[in-house]
């Protein structure tokens, strides 16, 4: 690949005036400066933005929108102050639409592939106040108040204050501010990743909404606060405290201690009811959750005689749904506290065709078809990063004659789905959901079939 000419190539730190002609998968807008591809957060189509460049490689540059000067006929007032509700700007007709060509270009122009039917993408039920999971950050303001929200777009050090999140409901709201309250009543710090001290890292608050339970968890530092303070001032049905000595921010691993209430939240998804660990995985959108799994089975075409393997099981969500029409499901987890709450959520649904085990599906596939018979049908939830390669060589070794991939990322999809078609399976059919109104997020469920 050619370099750019010096005078296109910007430098870092440049302030560029550009115009927008096209949105990015992650949802980035995309210039061009004399053929030179800039990548320009905060911007839509049609928009011409004043932006400033934070990288700049050989092939493009990315850079951040710093003032509109011209709006996009597209660009709507945005409804909140809020970093996690990017595509609020954009018309939510336009967000589907976006979304929707996004999923089919990935699949043409990323796996190369053609002759499948893309569904019309099924839009969200609420377009606020729809996630049931959040995840804030504690950080501290310029003049020195602790504050809690979300990182600023771009910022590790910079925290976005909330006093109304309008991806979540009141009452999630509620135990944020109840918990800052606490926090700065007792003096406590926020965490501070560039002198590694402080004690106070992230909140995360979930909801079950269809029980109407809250389940809150404190991540901090190695330290010690008034716990007896902080149950009585947070209303949930339970509270947990995290402590972690990792450098980066992450509410995953270290050591977490229930402070009262229950040990998991209860949550009900179509007819069935699951109990969610505080770490574990569960959909953050419940409403749409229930639309996604119903594509799953809708597709998968289950008759009652099948085998199904539910692979990246989580706490069983996918496969108890499609166990009613199934001969027996097998799931298989990485995630040992996820496959005890699968198990648990078997047994408390009475559904008795379907077994979990903890295991990595590039070494556990093999044994489970030795174990439990070749598969009918794979049904598989793979993190954003999508499958590695031996993955699916172990998924074509096992040889269902139907794949539904659940997809949370079209990007990594598109390659998975193009390996599967070069090892000798047809992609029939995809089904975009939204199911995050006002970012850029894209979920979709792929049918693939057996060649003949």
């Amino acid at each position: 690949m050619t370099s750019p000419p010096a005078s296109t190539r910007p430098a870092r730190g440049a302030e560029l005036e550009l115009t927008v002609d096209s949105l990015a998968h992650g949802g980035n807008g995309v210039a061009r400066l004399d053929g030179y591809v800039v990548f320009v957060a905060g911007a839509l189509p049609g928009d011409r933005v004043r932006a400033v460049v934070g990288k700049s490689k050989r092939a493009y540059a990315e850079a951040r929108a710093v003032e509109i000067l011209e709006p996009s006929p597209d660009r709507i007032a945005p409804v909140a102050d809020h970093p996690g509700a990017p595509w609020q700007v954009l018309s939510y007709e336009r967000q589907l639409a976006v979304k929707a060509e996004q999923v089919g270009d990935a699949l043409r122009r990323i796996g190369r592939l053609d002759g499948f039917e893309q569904e019309p993408i099924v839009p969200a039920g609420q377009q606020w106040r729809y996630r049931n999971k959040v995840e804030y950050s504690f950080g501290t303001a310029e003049d020195g108040t602790l504050v809690c929200g979300f990182h600023a777009p771009g910022r590790w050090d910079e925290i976005v204050p909330m006093t109304d999140c309008k991806l979540v409901s009141e009452r999630s709201n509620a135990a944020r501010e109840q918990v800052l309250a606490w926090a700065r009543e007792q003096g406590l710090s926020a965490w501070d990743r560039r002198g590694q001290n402080g004690l106070l890292r992230n909140l995360v608050v979930r909801e079950g909404r269809r029980t109407g339970e809250l389940q809150v968890r404190l991540v901090t530092s190695p330290g010690a606060f008034d716990a007896d303070a902080l149950v009585l001032a947070v209303d949930c049905e339970g509270l947990f405290w995290t402590q972690t000595e990792d450098l980066g921010e992450s509410t995953q691993g270290g050591t977490t201690k229930k402070l009262k209430g229950s040990k998991r939240l209860r949550e009900g998804l179509g007819d069935l009811e699951f109990l969610i660990s505080p770490e574990a995985f569960f959909q953050t959108n419940t409403e749409m959750a229930e639309v996604l799994y119903g594509a799953a089975i809708e597709l998968a075409g289950l008759r009652g005689s099948e085998r199904v393997f539910d692979l990246y099981s989580g706490i069983g969500t996918i496969g108890l749904s499609l166990a009613a029409r199934a001969r027996e499901v097998v799931g298989v987890e990485i995630v040992e506290r996820a496959v005890a709450d699968a198990i648990d959520n078997a047994r408390r649904n009475e559904i008795t065709n379907a077994r979990f085990f903890a295991g990595d599906i590039r070494l556990a596939m093999r044994e489970l078809v030795e174990e439990a018979g070749k598969p009918d049908v794979c049904v598989i939830d793979p993190p954003r990063a999508g499958l590695s390669q031996k993955v699916v060589r172990r998924i074509v070794e096992a040889a269902p004659k139907k794949i539904v991939y659940v997809s949370c990322n079209p990007t990594t999809l598109a390659p998975n789905a193009a390996q599967l078609v070069e090892a000798g399976y047809e992609l029939k059919r995809v089904r975009p959901v939204d199911m995050f109104p006002q970012t850029p997020h894209i979920e979709c469920v792929a049918l693939l079939e057996r060649a003949a």
